[in-house]
């Protein structure tokens, strides 16, 4: 519940801040004046808000139950750490915005199916998941490369010019693409495979394996079940480099436009 509540807060914080940000309908403002761009308070509550959560994940681990796949998880929780708060000393922030709010689009829509799981409301379970899978193979292969690659790749390299920081910066990003593509593939395969394995009766409905969940008492989970469902958590990822220039003090200005 805690983790639902806090995605879609977060969502919705991450898209009510970037309405009014100049780079979310202009992507080329994400390199308008950099690395010399001012640190709003809104921003600044945007990334530590997010590096908090991944913060509370991570040590959380020591204290819940147990899983299998607690050492790829803590791995991932601390790449995770270490690549928000990277971009946020390189000011890579404005680009790192848009690939948070990116990949916090579809979390809630997976919690939200997992609590309709563990609540037995399988027909509301399969809706969100469903959702989830569509929003989460339209954000990643689509909107990501069209939208945040574009700009990182392409823009940035008219505006400013290719930097040593630069082609490490767009590698973590091609990664996180490959990443994408994976775990969309997985998800994909487990919805068709939830839909067109046996044909249940009326009023019944076949359950989505993805969201199962060790945690459960009432139910159990393969180990290609827990890896798509590890896979389709992880995108949180800002990865983000660039030149080497550390934030100041956070200022409730308005955006420079210079």
């Amino acid at each position: 519940m805690w983790r639902f509540l806090f995605y879609l807060y977060i969502f919705s914080y991450g898209v009510w801040f970037l309405w009014t940000a100049p780079w979310f309908w202009d992507t080329r403002q994400c390199w308008y004046n950099y690395p010399y761009q001012p640190l709003t308070l809104a921003l600044y509550y945007y990334y530590i808000q997010e590096l908090a959560f991944y913060w509370s994940l991570m040590f959380s681990q020591f204290t819940d139950i147990k899983r299998k796949d607690f050492l790829i998880m803590f791995v991932h929780h601390l790449a995770t750490v270490g690549l928000i708060s990277f971009s946020y000393v390189n000011n890579m922030v404005r680009v790192g915005t848009l690939v948070m709010c990116l990949h916090d689009a579809s979390d809630f829509l997976l919690e939200a199916a997992k609590m309709a799981n563990y609540a037995k409301y399988q027909r509301l379970c399969d809706g969100f998941f469903m959702m989830f899978g569509l929003m989460f193979v339209t954000t990643r292969l689509v909107v990501y490369p069209t939208w945040i690659l574009n700009t990182t790749m392409f823009e940035s390299w008219e505006l400013i010019g290719p930097y040593p920081s630069w082609w490490l910066f767009n590698g973590l990003l091609l990664i996180l693409q490959v990443l994408h593509v994976i775990w969309s593939y997985l998800i994909m395969r487990i919805a068709y495979r939830s839909l067109t394995k046996g044909k249940v009766g009326p009023g019944k409905c076949q359950p989505l394996p993805v969201l199962k969940d060790e945690r459960s008492d009432i139910e159990s989970s393969s180990e290609e079940e827990d890896t798509a469902l590890n896979g389709t958590k992880s995108v949180h990822n800002t990865s983000s480099n660039g030149a080497n220039r550390v934030n100041g003090h956070a200022s409730s200005g308005q955006w420079s436009e210079d």
